[in-house]
């Protein structure tokens, strides 16, 4: 049996075909605009999302047999509005915008927190669908009366491919339009931001298959029309599948574009603390939490390639020699933060810097940084009563073998690596496996196909260093907080 993982990244469209025995037959890779503004705006067109990923499917299936069904990750919160006709009525506001201030304002602040925990189990945050709906209806009301329906990004590939409204519960979570602790839409939330349920799909397991790929899309894809459309989920629990983070209390590490700590959890519990962890659904049909901080691999990229102007990230990498040593922190605030602030305002900063400082210092300081901003997480994670010992890291930032051991020593966790870093795609093509039959559960197949290659046990001497430097990290923030906010209204 084949299956094909469908990742809908920011940046890029990757596609992964995979056997039964979780061989990687093929990948391909296309990219796509992104739109950034200087005011915090960020947006995509779904239709380039589309013509990538079939000409993708199109290159993947190329000589490979027919394909038994196919799956989705996604990256999540994304805005995507249809009219009557199924056309796309503006470009998609994605999870990294944040020109919704006023409106978590009025939902945190008029509606309340306890509102909002009780009825969707999270807070406002500028990244969240509903906000997003929100500021469409404040600012852009003859768009927002041609609504039909509101899509999340990987659920306008399924449409599109499949011909069916449809959504599942780990990515609808992030919506703030989901009674998670119930698993259905919250009829209060519904109310409070103006949308009907006929607007919003029908709700999904992300291993369920929805239907199978149309005639029309099996020609401008490759796909046979026997193949199964499985919804898939959201990038993060998708990308947990991937690297089987299935059952109670492990934990994965993904340094992608964003950082996001993730911790497996078979009952629902919600976080009431300002720290906004996330109480979101699993793609297992379980409960996970989740911490998200918005620039990790993201922050090193912007450093090595828009700052050092090089794209030789491991060279930047082999003079570091300070680590547990570094007189130089980051805060990793390039696009605002989620987790522990939620402060959009919050801005990226290097601080203590002298004339000895090096280029290496620099580059170390910002992987400490974004590390230090995934131990925010798992802070919380551990106040909520999570027991966690062992990470798996996935992302672009697990290349680097500086980084994994780095996020041993700050996390003290014992990290491992798994055979393939494919992490979302690989976990989408795993769930198209079980929604095809291979398997009968999530679980069995994680056990079946991934394998740990490699692990970072905590350096004792290392991990006590960072213990004392954490509080000054933390610290950071509240000092120059105040500064980042008087920066945003200059």
């Amino acid at each position: 049996m084949i299956t094909v993982g469908i990742d809908i990244g920011t940046s890029a469209v990757k596609l992964l075909a995979m056997d039964e025995k979780g061989s990687v037959l093929r990948t391909v890779f296309r990219e796509y605009p992104l739109y950034m503004y200087d005011d915090g705006r960020s947006e995509q067109d779904p239709d380039d999302w589309w013509n990538q990923t079939a000409d993708g499917l199109k290159e993947i299936c190329a000589g490979l047999g027919d394909v038994a069904a196919v799956s989705f990750s996604g990256q999540m919160h994304g805005l995507v509005a249809l009219d009557e006709n199924d056309k796309v009525l503006r470009r998609a506001i994605l999870w990294n915008d944040q020109r919704t201030t006023a409106e978590c304002d009025y939902l945190n602040n008029k509606i309340g927190r306890e509102v909002l925990l009780e009825n969707a189990a999270n807070v406002a945050l500028t990244g969240f669908t509903a906000p997003k709906i929100l500021w469409v209806k404040n600012n852009e009301p003859e768009i927002f009366a041609k609504i039909k329906k509101i899509m999340l990004p990987k659920d306008y590939i399924a449409y599109k491919l499949s011909g069916v409204f449809a959504t599942d519960y780990s990515d609808a979570s992030g919506m703030l339009l989901l009674d998670v602790k119930n698993q259905d839409w919250s009829d209060k939330m519904l109310e409070i931001v103006g949308v009907k349920r006929e607007q919003l799909a029908k709700l999904f397991h992300s291993y369920e298959a929805v239907g199978n790929v149309t005639a029309e899309a099996a020609v401008a894809t490759g796909l046979p029309t026997s193949a199964k459309v499985i919804i898939g989920g959201g990038d993060q629990a998708v990308g947990a599948i991937g690297s089987g983070i299935v059952s109670e209390g492990m934990c994965s590490v993904s340094l992608g574009t964003s950082g996001v700590l993730f911790v497996a959890a078979e009952n629902f519990a919600v976080d009431k603390s300002p720290a906004a962890i996330h109480a979101f659904c699993h793609s297992t049909g379980r409960y996970h939490f989740m911490g998200v901080t918005l620039a990790a691999a993201g922050s090193n990229k912007w450093w090595v390639e828009e700052v050092l102007a090089t794209t030789d990230h491991p060279k930047e990498q082999q003079n570091i020699n300070k680590v547990g040593k570094n007189p130089v922190f980051f805060l990793p605030y390039l696009s605002g933060e989620r987790t522990p602030h939620n402060d959009p305002q919050a801005r990226g900063a290097f601080v203590g810097m002298n004339m000895t400082t090096t280029r290496a210092d620099m580059t170390l300081a910002v992987m400490e940084g974004v590390t230090f901003s995934l131990r925010d997480i798992l802070s919380r994670v551990r106040e909520l009563g999570a027991k966690v010992d062992t990470a798996r890291i996935i992302g672009g930032g697990a290349k680097s073998p500086i980084w994994c051991q780095l996020t041993a020593d700050i996390l003290r966790l014992k990290v491992e690596k798994i055979q393939t870093g494919e992490g979302p795609a690989f976990g989408a093509a795993i769930l198209a496996m079980v929604g095809a039959g291979a398997f009968p559960t999530v679980e069995e197949a994680c056990k079946t196909l991934i394998a740990v290659t490699e692990s970072y046990a905590p350096c004792e001497e290392t991990a006590q260093a960072y213990d004392k430097r954490y509080p000054i990290y933390t610290g950071l923030y509240n000092a120059l907080k105040d500064s980042f906010h008087a920066i945003a209204k200059a």
